[in-house]
């Protein structure tokens, strides 16, 4: 195996690992596994599926995350980026189309990861990460808003916004005072702990609360036990998912959708723990690691698996050091699971829509907007975009279009930064600056930058014995602009015009040469001075080819 996609546990275990490293990463794997209990079952909910199969996804694939993949401190599991696919994966193919759709987004991923596609992933622009982030959010809140009331669906909840509205408006007649206060109360709890007990788990906390005082006040809530009949008390034994071709075809899509969004969520967190901590990621090794733990986490009827930036955040606050505090995390879940799988039943979905609803506003990088909308409208327009195609349409719909302006803007700045122009000659012979012509070269001649470069090109009068093209400025260059100033010199040679190509870049001359530009009367030079030089020559000896 090599280096670029070695897993980070086995960096850790060369580098030493001792008592005092795993009393941290043992502390901080508590701390994390206390927030991702509530959370884990909360996003399942939302997800279309039970809550059990949340905290499959936790303990399967969170230690599968931590001990392959390519970050010291990255937390895995189920994400609330993807309840809007899951469930709609869900409403369409059903639970089998899920699990064989994860199962795929796995493989898929560890291909991208052998393939080192993770060196391109992670330069999706910042204004789509928080343009999707944000329409992300909304749609988070917006399929909690009917928990949060206790609004009853009688045919179902609509899957997109505009449909999703219209029945919550029609449905408010059900509200329900008691749900909604349950709600209320846990958004309190957890606000009030984050403001005044920072270091307290507030999310497991607040359900606790919550479920206490629906539990002694017989409020009429639904629980997870009167929906879902509670959770199971351990593990379901590994089975293979529904392998049918017709099934493999239809879920094909969701597949693909799956491995793009959790190769860019996983990606960022693994960013923002290298921004924390001061390390650096395996881009690779971390997709490696992801698809391994997708495809575990289908095995088990899990559902998909990304890393996750709160849980990830929270284990570096809490001091973990290494993976091991990622993969003990999911031990402690696995036995939280065991000890107290029946005190799940008495937790009011209320409750964990109320935690959802603190999750959903924490998604929204509020302060990254204003600063977006400050500092760029193109920038700002590309945010907009995303955030209204995510939000209205589709999230893979979002992310391309979102990416594909970005790639146009960036197109855009670059072509209106390439420079030509004449350059003065210090103290020149009389007869060289008479009959010589010096233009330098500056910026990106890729192929955005073709039509500007080439206006300014093609005045170069051609009543001069010599043309100097001094390329050393020349930063970037792609085959729309290699073949632009192999125009450009094929045309001076006919005009019986002497070029000189100043370059010190021994590729400027093979990529040119493989433009067919002639080999005679193009002289590539190494500086300006060995041009002048050349030239100098050609004047004492009054040669006039």
């Amino acid at each position: 195996m090599t280096e670029a996609i070695l897993p980070k546990t086995v960096s850790v275990f060369r580098e030493g690992y001792g008592p005092a490293k795993f009393k941290a990463d043992a502390l901080a794997g508590l701390t994390v596994a206390i927030v991702a209990l509530p959370l884990s079952m909360a996003i399942a909910i939302a997800s279309g599926v039970t809550p059990d199969r949340g905290l499959y996804t936790a303990i399967i694939g969170g230690f599968l995350v931590s001990l392959l993949g390519g970050s010291r401190h990255q937390i895995g599991g189920p994400a609330g980026a993807f309840i809007v696919l899951v469930s709609a994966t869900v409403a369409t193919h059903g639970i089998d189309g899920l699990i064989l759709a994860t199962a795929m987004a796995g493989m898929m991923l560890i291909a991208c990861g052998l393939l080192r596609i993770g060196d391109y992933i992670k330069f999706i622009p910042y204004p789509v990460t928080v343009g999707f982030t944000a329409g992300i959010a909304v749609i988070i809140f917006a399929s909690q808003i009917g928990e949060l009331l206790g609004l009853s669906f009688p045919n179902g909840e609509p899957g997109p916004l505009a449909d999703k509205l219209t029945a919550i408006a029609a449905a408010l007649p059900g509200f329900s005072t008691a749900a909604a206060c349950i709600a209320g109360l846990t958004i309190a709890v957890i606000l009030l702990l984050r403001r005044y007990r920072p270091s307290w788990p507030g999310l497991l906390i607040a359900v606790i609360v919550a479920s206490a005082a629906s539990a002694l006040l017989d409020l009429p809530v639904s629980t997870i036990g009167s929906k879902f009949g509670g959770i199971p008390s351990g593990l379901p034994m590994p089975a293979l998912p529904d392998l049918s071709l017709d099934l493999a075809i239809a879920v094909l899509p969701d597949a693909i959708a799956f491995a793009l969004l959790g190769a860019i969520e996983s990606l960022l967190s693994a960013v923002v723990a290298d921004g924390m901590t001061g390390r650096r990621h395996r881009s690779n090794t971390e997709l490696v690691g992801q698809g391994v733990a997708n495809i575990a986490s289908a095995l088990f009827g899990g559902i998909c698996v990304t890393g996750t930036i709160a849980r990830t955040a929270t284990n570096v606050r809490a001091g973990g050091t290494s993976p091991v505090s990622g993969m003990l995390h999911a031990v402690f879940l696995l036995v939280f699971m065991l000890v107290a799988a029946p005190l799940a039943a008495y937790i009011p979905l209320a409750a964990l829509a109320g935690v959802l609803a603190v999750v959903s506003w924490n998604m929204v990088e509020k302060s990254a907007i204003v600063a977006l909308v400050r500092s760029s409208r193109g920038e700002t327009l590309i945010l907009a975009v995303t955030f209204l195609l995510v939000v209205f349409r589709d999230l893979t719909e979002g992310i391309v279009v979102g990416f594909s302006l970005a790639a146009l803007q960036f197109i855009h700045h670059m072509s209106r930064n390439v420079r030509i122009t004449p350059e003065r000659v210090e103290n020149p012979l009389e007869k060289m600056d008479a009959d010589t012509v010096t233009y330098r070269l500056d910026g990106a001649f890729f192929f955005g930058a073709v039509a500007a470069a080439s206006a300014v090109l093609d005045r170069i009068a051609d009543d001069h014995r010599n043309l100097v093209l001094d390329c050393h400025g020349i930063r970037f260059i792609d085959t729309s602009g290699v073949n632009l100033l192999a125009g450009v010199i094929r045309k001076a040679v006919r005009q019986h015009v002497q070029v000189y190509v100043v370059s010190d870049r021994p590729e400027m001359r093979q990529m040119l040469l493989h433009h067919e530009v002639p080999e005679h009367g193009v002289h590539f030079v190494p500086s300006f001075d060995e041009a002048r030089r050349q030239i100098a020559e050609r004047v004492r000896s009054s040669d006039p080819s």
